[in-house]
């Protein structure tokens, strides 16, 4: 120890050289975003917290459906949808009012939040068909009751068809949370810009992705693993994305796809009443009642008897 400077002189000056460079630190993180200071846009809400938006989203969920509800013993009268109808639309005013800020839309968030109540009707009529499809295209289905409850895909399109309706108001931040939420709790990536038509399933569903600008018509069934997406990204001279374009398939009605089929591009159209097999790369438009497969696969079977010096293969893991 430094002749002079006791035990407590030192931590003063160690707390002082830890401020100092914690200070220096601050500086450079606000250098980066190009200010000195503070951040100059106002905060006029905060963040919606994940945990928010899946309480708006099962909010959503049961207001459509009642009996997913997780409130045992509620009575669900007209008194009590009225009252959880007002506090969803509280809960999306608030969210559009601080993704207003952020998309630099002008807007009034409670006439937006209002449009939204309006089209909840329209959307359970929607995910009721919906139920249905699934119900229809699902032979171990025993109800409507188990895709409401249980089918990763039906939460899946329920959320989108509400993102969706975010989405065409210009509000594509909060879109984007919601359809990023429910791609965490089921493995479904659908992009709430992507237009989905009615009597829509999607079974089993891990690791669906569907592109922003896909258009996918009525009564259309995919599988787990299907990529709707683009083949390429175009650029402008200066080497940047361009942008709203379209750039994934249009799926027409009646189209089936089975397990890990990829579709690519934006001039991709798959014609009505089409079959889709497992394991298809496709990346141009096919006409209406084709049926597009993969060639049969050879196999090689080889049978070999161990030897005193051999042991099985051991694959646990």
């Amino acid at each position: 120890m430094t002749p002079g400077r006791s035990h407590a002189t030192l931590t003063v000056m160690s707390k002082t050289l830890a401020t100092d460079e914690l200070s220096d630190i601050v500086e450079q993180l606000a250098l980066c975003d190009g200010h000195h200071s503070a951040p100059s846009r106002p905060v006029v809400a905060p963040v919606p917290k994940r945990s928010r938006i899946g309480e708006t989203l099962a909010l959503y969920r049961t207001l459509l459906f009642p009996a997913i509800g997780d409130e045992p013993g509620a009575e669900r009268d007209l008194a009590w949808l009225h009252r959880r109808t007002c506090e969803l639309r509280e809960l999306l005013t608030s969210e559009i009012r601080w993704a207003l800020r952020q998309d630099d839309v002008s807007a009034r968030p409670e006439e937006l939040a209002l449009e939204l109540m309006r089209r909840l009707p329209d959307l359970k009529r929607a995910l009721l068909e919906d139920a249905q499809a699934a119900l229809s295209g699902d032979p171990a289905c025993t109800g409507i009751d188990e895709v409401l409850i249980c089918y990763p895909g039906f939460l899946a399109i329920t959320v989108h068809r509400l993102a969706h309706e975010i989405y065409r108001r210009n509000v594509r931040i909060l879109a984007r949370m919601m359809s990023e939420w429910v791609h965490s709790e089921t493995g479904i990536d659908i992009h709430p810009g992507a237009q989905i038509g009615r009597h829509f399933f999607i079974d089993h569903g891990t690791g669906v992705v569907i592109g922003e600008t896909c258009v996918v018509g009525d009564h259309v069934r995919i599988y787990q693993g299907v990529t709707l997406g683009a083949l390429s990204f175009a650029r402008d001279d200066s080497g940047n994305l361009v942008r709203d374009t379209k750039r994934h398939p249009t799926i027409e009605d009646h189209v089936v796809i089975y397990a890990n089929a990829t579709v690519l591009g934006g001039q991709t159209v798959v014609g009505h009443h089409s079959i889709i097999g497992a394991s298809v790369w496709l990346a141009h438009s096919i006409q209406a009642h084709t049926t597009v497969v993969m060639e049969q696969p050879k196999l090689r079977f080889r049978n070999q008897t161990p030897t005193a010096f051999d042991q099985p293969p051991d694959y646990q893991i």
